[in-house]
């Protein structure tokens, strides 16, 4: 799966591809952090003109709004040609995938389920890599970035539970994301979620493996064939009440989620230590921080589907390396 970096004819795409689109995403990131700042700005300037009538001009005003859209503008047009560049990216390493698959593919052409893997496997496996691996790198970012700024803008401000320490939001905002996320990883790992998807892609590349033979073959159905959907009915159903439960505890989480910045800065808020334009930058600067803490909260489900894929892919590549150094064998003897 990786010989996209190791490989000669891959490795420059690999490796400056990997260059180019992690000093993207840090441009992406930075510029996150000056509209921060300007929300800060932009809400203090808000709370100066409700309070003064004519306390600032329309052209402050209208400057104010532009700055953002200046911003935005940068953004989005990075955001734009890197998200283009990743797909290109991510499709030339499926592309060196497939390529060694193709040349052994006289000796996995017999694994269970082998067209399957090479086709629909390979491509789930790029485009999970570009949700997840650009979101994972994206958090990492945001974390080095935001927790100083979130550190900086809490001193002196009344924590609820932690009072006028300095890494009160910090620690809440830690204890908060880690321990939910340990408890959906454990509810996830009952339910054997990961297990479960992996056994879904089992099933269903027997079916279609089957639907294929009947199309030259009639003795295989239709009994065969409805009794092999069966299972596939069967896996699905038992798959949909276990995220039923694990929903429960996702959604729940992430409703009360919404509420914990206010939560921890309830003291400051009824005390009025901190202007408008503060607290918003204190929310979403926590809200940041917060987000890329809860990475594997949030991505849960796919996670889950991409190390099922890359289960199927790591067992497809050994099995192929078994039955080559089997035919080497049997050459020798």
């Amino acid at each position: 799966m990786f010989r996209f970096f190791t490989t000669r004819k891959w490795a420059l795409w690999g490796w400056l591809g990997s260059a180019l689109i992690l000093s993207t995403l840090w441009i992406q990131v930075k510029i996150d952090v000056m509209i921060n700042e300007w929300f800060g700005e932009f809400y203090d300037m808000i709370q100066k003109a409700l309070g003064a009538p004519n306390s600032i001009t329309i052209s402050e005003y209208w400057a104010s709004l532009f700055s953002f859209i200046t911003l935005a503008g940068i953004y989005v047009a990075v955001f734009v040609v890197i998200s283009f560049f990743t797909q290109h990216f991510l499709f030339r390493w499926r592309t060196s995938m497939v390529e060694w698959y193709h040349s052994v593919y006289d000796k996995a052409r017999k694994i269970e389920g082998a067209a399957q893997r090479v086709q629909e496997d390979t491509v789930k496996f790029s485009r999970f890599l570009e949700s997840l691996g650009t979101s994972l790198i994206e958090s990492i970012m945001v974390l080095i970035q935001f927790i100083p700024i979130l550190l900086g803008l809490s001193i002196g401000i009344p924590i609820f539970f932690f009072g006028d320490w300095q890494y009160g939001l910090i620690t809440g905002a830690l204890i908060w994301t880690i321990g939910g996320t340990i408890f959906l990883i454990a509810l996830g790992w009952i339910l054997r979620l990961v297990g479960i998807e992996y056994d879904i892609q089992k099933k269903e590349a027997a079916y279609r493996k089957l639907l294929v033979i009947a199309e030259d073959d009639g003795t295989v159905r239709p009994k065969t064939i409805e009794e092999l959907f069966g299972e596939v009915r069967s896996i699905y159903f038992l798959a949909y009440l276990r995220y039923l439960y694990f929903n429960i505890g996702r959604m729940a989480y992430l409703q009360a989620n919404v509420l914990s910045a206010y939560v921890f800065l309830a003291p400051a808020i009824v005390a009025g230590v901190v202007t408008l334009g503060v607290m918003q930058q204190i929310i979403r600067a926590f809200g940041r921080v917060e987000g890329s803490m809860q990475y594997l909260l949030k991505s849960w489900p796919a996670i889950i589907e991409l190390a099922s894929v890359y289960r199927r892919l790591r067992e497809f590549e050994n099995q192929i390396k078994i039955n080559d150094s089997e035919e080497k064998i049997n050459q020798d003897i």
